[in-house]
């Protein structure tokens, strides 16, 4: 204790010799840089400080004023420039010097494309795979926009978009079933348990085209003669309908008899066999099982085959004319959707309420 007291009155000592040997203007200096620190520090206790430009500015300015003044070296300034290093506000003034007499480069090249005319260049290119970059050129020609096919090429680089022959590849299955859907029906069995544990067998058609669902009919026994009826009457109320598809998509349950194939190949449709334990390639016919089950059939307990029916036929309504679809857009099969009604919005009860449908009251 008796040496620290020492060591502290010299060191006292030293450096009151030493501010009695400096000017007043280098005293105001020094307090006010070691004010400056001072009040850095405070700022962001306990963390350590972070400058701002100016803050750097300043420091470094006041230290290169004092070094002027008090002609001391790098090693003394040490001892008052306690923030950061010397060499580091130095460094920072060296910075400011070479930002002063750089002069602003001039901007050359092209000019950057506009955000929204390069957005429809990629819209371009992902819905069009096959087209290259002068097909998309054109296509922006006819919309009143001029760019030239290296800027093209240069922007589908840039978003990692590749070249038309790399682009193309084979076609998707979504994109050939849209092409094909309107000459698809689809056909399916769908089971349910009734309260009395019996099994019921639904008989149903599904346009694949429009979505629209057709319940030929339901029964406890689906023997071949009652299939084959249930498919002649289907074929005779469809006979009025717009749209003649021209192939049946259908597993390879026993329950589709050769009779079944025989009515519909008498009316100039090809059937189409899906293979063994592959149920997705009847996919259609399996979402709308889903769908009913989701919706309806888990909501309720069927009682008998009387009830099955009227619940398959006040939900089959639903789904043709009021409910919409993903697969469509959003859009009804059977309804065409208007943007200019006005009034009050109705709540439509369907099945006593399980499913609500709104629409405009009348």
């Amino acid at each position: 204790m008796f040496w620290f007291a020492v060591a502290h009155f010299f060191s006292l000592l030293v450096d009151w010799l030493y501010v009695r040997r400096l000017s007043d203007a280098q005293k105001d200096l020094e307090v006010l840089l070691l004010r400056h620190q001072l009040a850095l520090l405070q700022r962001q206790l306990p963390q350590p400080p972070r400058l701002q430009p100016i803050e750097k500015l300043t420091l470094a300015v006041l230290t290169v004023k004092f070094k002027t003044l008090s002609h001391r070296s790098l090693h003394q300034l040490r001892d008052l420039v306690r923030l950061v290093q010397p060499e580091t506000v130095l460094r920072w003034h060296r910075e400011v010097v070479r930002r002063k007499w750089t002069q602003p480069s001039a901007r050359v090249g092209r000019p950057r494309t506009r955000p929204d005319l390069e957005g429809l260049v990629l819209r371009l290119a992902r819905e069009n795979p096959n087209p290259g970059y002068g097909k998309i050129q054109g296509e922006l020609l006819k919309l009143g926009f001029s760019l030239a096919q290296q800027t093209i090429a240069s922007l589908l680089r840039r978003h990692d978009i590749p070249p038309a022959l790399q682009r193309a590849g084979s076609p998707a299955w979504q994109q050939l079933m849209r092409h094909y859907r309107h000459q698809l029906l689809a056909s399916d069995f769908l089971t349910v348990e009734t309260l009395w544990l019996q099994t019921l067998y639904v008989l149903f058609f599904l346009e694949v085209g429009t979505r629209r669902v057709h319940v030929a009919g339901c029964t406890a026994h689906p023997t071949s003669a009652w299939v084959t009826q249930q498919a002649r009457q289907f074929v005779w109320t469809f006979q009025t309908s717009s749209q003649r598809p021209r192939f049946l998509i259908h597993d390879r349950d026993s329950k589709f008899t050769p009779l079944f194939d025989a009515v519909f190949r008498s009316e100039g449709r090809r059937i189409l066999r899906t293979p063994i334990c592959a149920p997705n390639a009847n996919a259609f016919a399996e979402r709308w099982v889903r769908s009913i089950r989701h919706e309806c059939l888990n909501q309720l307990i069927i009682v008998n085959e009387v009830h099955l029916r009227n619940v398959l036929r006040e939900y089959t309504c639903y789904y043709n004319h009021r409910r919409p679809h993903q697969g469509l857009n959003q859009h009804i099969p059977e309804l065409s959707i208007a943007s200019d009604q006005k009034g009050r919005i109705h709540c439509r009860d369907v099945l006593g309420g399980i499913i609500h449908g709104y629409d405009w009251a009348a």
